[in-house]
């Protein structure tokens, strides 16, 4: 999710203000059937995107806009700027067990990275992911006791105390966001249901991210990365319970 850092954030100010899908600094402009453009106002310019393979209408509002930007933007904030700061700090100070959970954490949340590629390639199933990806990250980040016992008797130092922070933030950050998808998984099991704009809102980040950073690639075809990956995960998440939990239970030094 590294290169929608400064796409999404930015973007998602325009899109996601409470005046709805136009503001003052981005517009959008339909030419039928399926072609959109970005319209990016500057106090010289009028540089205009083009944004193909974009069916969702824009005009069609939906009260709760502004709120899915905000937990795009939240995201961002809680599951990777910050993660990775303190993983290049903890690299720094030697802090082997911070680096050793941030790995795990890693390992677990790029479940998001692939529900944002299954939500560019139109499957509903992201929803799902997207909902367990959320469950997850806090098990990850709580889970073991020898990790949790480690960074209870590490050293106090700004470190811990941001590392701590951030888990606890990302805990609360998770639960309320896997509530909130709780109403759309409705939209996992209905193709029609997807193509309404109370489900494909969720759709515009990622499709966006599509336009800027694979511009000359199909949908479907990072519609069928995201489920090739997701195969992959469910196949290891799958051996992890059955061989590795059984084994070696809640201890992440084996």
């Amino acid at each position: 999710m590294i290169p929608i850092l400064m796409v999404l954030y930015s973007i998602g100010i325009g899109i996601g203000s409470r005046r709805g899908i136009n503001s003052p600094f981005f517009t959008f402009e339909s030419n039928p059937p399926t072609r959109f453009f970005l319209t990016w106002l500057t106090p010289r310019y009028a540089i205009k995107y083009p944004i193909t393979n974009f069916s969702i209408d824009f005009m069609t509002q939906v009260w709760f806009r502004p709120y899915v930007w905000m937990d795009y933007r939240l995201a961002l904030l809680f599951t990777l700027i910050i993660p990775l700061i303190i993983l290049v700090w903890a690299f720094v100070q030697k802090a082997e067990v911070v680096q050793r959970l941030l790995m795990i954490y890693w390992r677990v949340a790029s479940l998001l990275v692939i529900s944002m590629y299954l939500m560019i390639g139109g499957f509903g199933v992201s929803f799902i992911s997207a909902l367990m990806a959320r469950i997850l990250i806090p098990i990850s980040l709580w889970f073991w006791v020898d990790i949790n016992d480690e960074i209870d008797y590490y050293p106090n130092s700004p470190l811990k105390l941001i590392f701590t922070s951030w888990r606890w933030a990302t805990t609360v950050y998770c639960s309320l966001g896997a509530i909130a998808l709780l109403p759309f998984l409705g939209c996992a099991f209905s193709r029609t249901a997807l193509k309404t704009p109370y489900c494909s809102v969720w759709l515009e980040a990622p499709l966006i991210f599509k336009d800027y950073f694979h511009y000359n690639s199909k949908p479907a075809f990072l519609g069928f990365l995201g489920i090739v990956t997701l195969g992959f995960y469910i196949v290891y998440l799958s051996y992890f319970v059955a061989v590795k939990l059984g084994k070696h239970g809640r201890s992440a030094t084996h």
